[in-house]
């Protein structure tokens, strides 16, 4: 081949990964694509974890990147494109969203997730310890929507299942379940999409770590009808869609060990408070708890009286600490106020009743989803052991 053409054929393959990054003008990095839709540019990350956006907006007065709050300014060019970054970002998952002219909406360059209420837009910040939930050559599992109808709350509802590697291959062996909830203004989708509970669990499996267990991913919203609401008296709305049904579904339709030994509850923030509930009013039910960034007690940081704290459920420490194989509790340390407060007084209330618990602390990661899936990790590796 003519040695000319080969160089100009080699140039052209090489383009579409040439235009796929950019170099930031302050030789701070590379601007790479990151949570893009399949053929857009935008947005991107660099090394510093600064987040660039692009929208096209010919007529807009101003538009403005916003990012946990905090509003960038865009810069029209003559194409009739904004452009504008933020400044650098902390490591994992944020939600974010553009301004136009007030309007806030989604930018059309991002994949969209479950958050504060609504499907937005996302930015993955590169992490120091991405490995944990890094998507590797290793056996993977699986995730499947199941769709049923609640006679809870009348209604059609759906729930997450993963399932582990060899789930589908090993048809003799029965497995653990770990029951893991989302926090508030988010759904069922959370963990296996922001939260990559899957590939921290193949990852995980993989190492010998974990032993391989089903999670189930449930919405924790629920109300019954004329306007009974999740939350509001015991039991729940939500509570009794757990035991009554999504527990009974999960073991007639998978290969479950169904003792008490076997099943594990957990949950973020809201989940958290949610999923304690459930664990101290069902303890002939689960064995295990987890529960990132919330407690039972939130948002007081006031000491708690166990004889009549949740109904006197940790009056009997020794019980509680009998029937407990694990109990977790996280927290990200830069953590905003009232978090790190009410799980302060949470675990002085189980020392002093001598329940035994684990505690882990994310290191510089606030009230996000970095915390919990470094919280899910640790968890993990102590689960059903």
């Amino acid at each position: 081949m003519n040695y000319k053409l080969t160089v100009v054929l080699l140039f052209l393959m090489m383009v579409p990964f040439l235009g796929s990054s950019q170099k930031d003008s302050d030789n701070q990095g590379y601007f790479s694509p990151n949570t893009n839709q399949p053929g857009k540019q935008y947005p991107m990350v660099n090394s510093q974890g600064k987040v660039r956006a692009r929208v096209n907006a010919p007529d807009a007065n101003y538009v403005k990147l916003d990012i946990g709050g905090v509003k960038y300014d865009m810069v029209k060019t003559a194409d009739g494109m904004w452009s504008g970054e933020s400044e650098p970002q902390d490591e994992g998952f944020h939600y974010y969203q553009i301004v136009i002219d007030g309007a806030f909406v989604n930018d059309p360059g991002s994949k969209s997730y479950y958050g504060a209420g609504r499907w937005g837009s996302g930015i993955e910040i590169p992490a120091h310890d991405q490995e944990i939930y890094a998507m590797k050559k290793v056996p993977h599992g699986e995730i499947t929507q199941k769709f049923y109808f609640s006679k809870v709350t009348k209604t059609w509802r759906d729930c997450f299942i993963y399932t582990p590697p060899n789930y589908h291959k090993d048809l003799d062996t029965q497995y653990p379940v770990l029951y893991l909830q989302h926090g508030s203004f988010e759904d069922q989708t959370g963990w296996s999409s922001q939260g990559k509970a899957n590939l921290i669990l193949d990852n995980l499996i993989a190492a010998g770590k974990a032993v391989p267990f089903i999670i189930v991913m449930e919405n924790g919203y629920a109300s019954k009808p004329h306007g009974q609401s999740e939350g509001k008296g015991p039991p729940s709305a939500f509570e009794e869609v757990i035991l009554k049904e999504v527990i009974p579904m999960i073991d007639a339709e998978y290969r479950t060990l169904t003792d008490r030994k076997n099943r594990a509850i957990a949950g973020l923030s809201m989940g958290a408070n949610q999923t304690m509930r459930i664990f101290m009013n069902n303890l002939d039910k689960f064995a295990s708890y987890g529960g990132f960034s919330g407690t039972s007690n939130y948002p007081s940081s006031d000491s708690i009286d166990p004889v009549t704290f949740l109904n006197g459920a940790f009056k009997d420490g020794a019980a509680v600490d009998q029937k407990s194989d694990v109990f977790f509790l996280s927290i990200g340390t830069t953590e905003p106020v009232p978090f790190p407060g009410s799980v302060s007084a949470f675990k002085d209330m189980l020392e002093k009743q001598g329940i035994s618990y684990t505690f882990y602390e994310s290191p510089k990661t606030a009230h996000e989803w970095q915390t919990w899936r470094r919280s899910l990790h640790e968890f993990a590796q102590l689960l059903f052991k």
